[in-house]
């Protein structure tokens, strides 16, 4: 069985568990569970803790999981990184007191830095020549230059909020930009049958999730002017009308284009155009 790591809480959870669902694998029935085996799909899941996930996944006990790209980095393992997943998005930063004189990068010279992803900071740190402590914490972090842990913090980032209410301030450049990612065991072939097939159904997923099908008639003349609007994948499906001088097109587009492309397409002569959304899909 290909066994499957996904996080057990946290802001990756729910989004990862429901792609899985998507993709037609077996869940867990209630939070207690810790391992969910499916043996119509030939796979075992265990819900593990985010942090732990690149550990499991880089000494080969787990075959593949779902976890952070800043969380993959941290963990400094020999695990991969296979597929962007398309959600979980969130940037890396660093922020000092509002009140603090710490503007730059290169103000963080001799300063403590508080964080969860010490070897992420710490390596960061190193590349671009700085000279800081990098002060470990679990979680919270935004408390510790109030409590005089640190000088100032480095931690994710989604909209900024709860930094601004610790009285902190972003600068600098983003550290580094994240996702949910699938990684895999270095001990995992990337042409593993079973990997390929999950990798498959989650891309269907991403495709799904990203795209929809849209269906209109068009004048047989004007067909190429309204293929050249929604190309599609390969080429749209056309076909013949019962009134010869229509064509009826079948195509995918990008979901967040639909609305210009409908417009465009108006305007060259299509009437009808339907838009229906994507269940699952194989490219």
């Amino acid at each position: 069985m290909l066994r499957i790591a996904v996080p057990n809480k946290g802001m990756l959870s729910e989004p990862a568990w429901t792609m899985l669902a998507e993709a037609g694998y077996r869940l867990r029935s209630n939070p207690r569970q810790l391992v969910v085996e499916d043996p119509d799909n030939d796979v075992e899941l265990f819900y593990l803790r985010p942090l732990d996930i690149a550990v499991y996944v880089g000494r080969g006990t787990i075959d593949v999981g779902i976890t952070g790209h800043d969380l993959l980095l941290n963990s400094g393992t020999d695990a991969e990184e296979h597929m962007q997943l398309g959600f979980g998005a969130s940037t890396f930063r660093f922020a000092a007191p509002n009140e603090s004189s710490i503007s730059t990068l290169e103000d963080i010279e001799g300063k403590r830095v508080a964080t969860s992803f010490d070897k992420l900071v710490h390596d960061y740190l190193v590349e671009h020549g700085i000279n800081a402590e990098t002060v470990h914490l679990d979680g919270a972090v935004e408390s510790s230059v109030q409590l005089g842990v640190a000088d100032l913090i480095a931690d994710v980032v989604s909209t900024g909020t709860t930094l601004r209410n610790a009285g902190l301030r972003i600068f600098a450049e983003p550290l580094l930009h994240s996702e949910a990612v699938l990684i895999r065991s270095p001990r995992l072939s990337e042409d593993d049958d079973r990997l390929m097939i999950l990798s498959r159904r989650l891309q269907g997923v991403l495709t799904a999730q990203r795209y929809v099908l849209m269906d209109y008639d068009i004048p047989v003349e004007k067909v190429s002017a309204a293929v050249s609007v929604t190309p599609g994948f390969e080429s749209p499906t056309i076909s013949p009308l019962h009134n010869k001088q229509w064509a009826a097109v079948r195509v995918v587009v990008p979901k967040a284009k639909v609305n210009p492309l409908m417009d465009q397409l108006y305007e060259i002569g299509a009437r009808g155009i339907i838009v229906t959304a994507l269940q699952a899909s194989r490219m």
